[in-house]
């Protein structure tokens, strides 16, 4: 009998392996017929191809969001250039700093879309 409502609770490693275990069996029956087989082959086939697509855009989004950056960094270090040059800046450490950053930023956002263009050729 159930004292408390909490008792029909489990926790979440205990709810994770039973909904494997009931997710394998289902798998397991389904497998068994043609039709089956082919639902599960077909589903396969359109999860890998949302991954793929969903990867792509990961790069694509990373890439301009990396570039954008990178144009933050190039404006900071025209002003800091500006500052530098005239002789208001003590050195010319932030100058280093903001063309490091940009340079970095740069290649991380090409490098972010070479890797969409070398995916899209295999």
């Amino acid at each position: 009998m159930i004292d408390r409502p909490t008792d029909l609770l489990v926790t979440g490693g205990q709810a994770a392996k039973k909904i494997k275990l009931i997710l394998r069996a289902v798998v397991n029956i389904v497998k068994r017929s043609r039709t089956g087989a082919a639902v599960l082959a077909g589903i396969r086939t359109t999860a890998r191809s949302f991954g793929r697509v969903l990867h792509q855009l990961w790069l694509e989004v990373t890439g301009f969001t990396f570039l954008a950056m990178a144009g933050v960094g190039a404006m900071a270090g025209m002003r800091e250039y500006g500052r530098y040059h005239a002789g208001h800046a003590a050195g010319p450490g932030r100058l280093v700093l903001a063309i490091c950053f940009t340079v970095s930023f740069t290649w991380f956002g090409l490098s972010s879309f070479w890797r969409v263009k070398r995916r899209a050729k295999s």
